[in-house]
């Protein structure tokens, strides 16, 4: 895979990589793209290329990297997914956090964009919803996060918008894990909500059997008018 940038970790004792994607002449913002199980794979190095081209300076670290570096699976390979799940269960998610911080401090400084927010699928999903809560990120957005209902106590801490999208038909996020989310974030004054009505896990992806194009272009399209409102 193609990593072709350098960050060091909060503590500057290590170094992990990552794919960025530059736009043509001066960013108008920045986007950090949180990755699915599979690692910075081509999906995900084609949602940095796609915020490029809109303008954005897109950077998607490598969160696997203690565990397995450069590593990128392939969902619809029944044995990569494995290894991708064997992977998730193995990942410290607070570690990821403080990588993701890493992140924006290296976009800000080094890269010389200050305006920044994130994007994250799966489990990045459920990281963008962390990362909000956890860092001063400018503006966040997840798609099908997992266990979110577990990090509803963290909600007072989101200073910044949070936009989610949650597909109805998850096969990973149950029908109360939604209903949970609803109750606890519904009426928080940062966080927006839109639900995607019979669709399962993965339906933005990029590339693969899980994309449904029309909601994905949905989603999509959402996302770049909240990037543009609280961005640009």
């Amino acid at each position: 895979m193609t990593l072709n940038d350098t960050i060091s970790t909060l503590d500057g004792d290590a170094t992990f990589g990552a794919y960025v994607a530059k736009p043509e002449g001066t960013p108008r913002a920045a986007i950090l793209v949180i990755q699915e199980i599979f690692g910075v794979n081509p999906g995900i190095r084609q949602k940095c290329d796609k915020f490029a081209a809109d303008g954005y300076l897109a950077i998607a670290p490598d969160l696997f990297w203690r565990l397995e570096p450069g590593i990128t699976l392939d969902p619809d390979v029944e044995r990569e997914f494995q290894t991708a799940l064997d992977l998730m269960n193995r990942f410290d998610q607070d570690a990821g956090i403080r990588d993701i911080e890493a992140t924006i401090h290296h976009i800000r400084q080094t890269h010389g964009v200050t305006k920044v927010g994130c994007v994250g699928y799966c489990l990045g999903g459920r990281l963008a919803y962390m990362t909000a809560a956890r860092t001063d990120i400018d503006a966040s957005v997840g798609y099908y996060g997992v266990g979110i209902d577990g990090l509803l106590g963290e909600k007072h801490a989101i200073a910044h918008p949070l936009m989610l999208h949650i597909p109805t038909a998850d096969g990973f996020v149950s029908r109360e894990t939604q209903a949970a989310m609803h109750e606890g974030l519904d009426d928080h004054p940062k966080v927006t909500l839109h639900d995607y009505e019979g669709l399962d896990h993965g339906f933005a992806t990029e590339m693969g059997k899980r994309r449904d194009d029309a909601a994905a272009t949905l989603a999509d399209s959402r996302t770049a008018a909240f990037f543009e409102a609280h961005l640009v």
